[in-house]
């Protein structure tokens, strides 16, 4: 079977488990949601001054919403969602004016990050927001590129690139997931919180000279309007 072939049995097989977490919860989220509709939750309670952090995530997200809105984060989460669908919520919320100055991406989970994404992100973001990235745990806890890629971002831009290591943070917790070993049980959805939690500790990279340059391969650092 062919690579593309072998990621798109994934990702159905991912939506799948997706909307059987959620019946398991009884999440009140639709049933397309597991893999088509979108959903939006605001954060039960402000935890500062400004917009809270925006989380941005797949079928991982959706098995805990509501503790990471009590942690006090905006979601936007769809089941089966790729990097790339996440960069067009930012680039949605850019162009209304309301991309908060902390996105956090949890996803990965289907298909690939690739590090021209994540500079695309940090284009969109522009030069005083954080990007949050999420590493995604892989079926059989195996080691992955996402995950490569991702750790490397937060080391070449670690002003504006926060990566959330959450394949670390479970090592050696398997009661926190079903048994797929990606989607949460509600142990693992809290522990999802309050690792996306530290988003609110976050300083913001500040003005544009004190920021690392993104590289002539993927362009220049976008403007850093709301």
């Amino acid at each position: 079977m062919s690579g593309g072939s072998t990621r798109l049995g994934r990702v159905r097989t991912i939506g799948i488990l997706g909307g059987l977490v959620l019946a398991a919860l009884g999440s009140p989220a639709p049933a397309s949601a597991a893999c088509g509709g979108v959903e939006h939750f605001s954060p039960v309670a402000s935890r500062g001054e400004g917009p809270p952090p925006l989380a941005i995530g797949d079928s991982i997200m959706l098995g805990a919403i509501e503790p990471i809105r009590r942690a006090g984060l905006e979601l936007d989460v769809r089941g089966c969602r790729p990097f790339s669908e996440g960069l067009s919520v930012m680039r949605a919320r850019r162009r209304s004016h309301s991309l908060p100055d902390i996105v956090v991406l949890g996803l990965g989970t289907n298909w690939t990050v690739t590090t021209s994404q994540i500079r695309a992100g940090l284009q969109i973001a522009g030069p005083r927001r954080v990007l949050g990235l999420v590493t995604p745990r892989e079926t059989g806890g195996v080691a992955s590129s996402d995950q490569r890629v991702i750790r490397e971002a937060g080391r070449r831009w670690p002003r504006r690139v926060k990566v959330l290591d959450w394949v670390s943070y479970s090592v050696g917790h398997s009661n926190w997931f079903w048994s797929d070993g990606l989607h949460l049980q509600p142990r693992g959805a809290r522990a999802l919180a309050r690792l996306l939690r530290q988003a609110f500790t976050w300083e913001l990279p500040g003005t544009v000279t004190e920021i690392e340059p993104i590289g002539t391969d993927g362009g220049g650092v976008g403007a850093g309007g709301s």
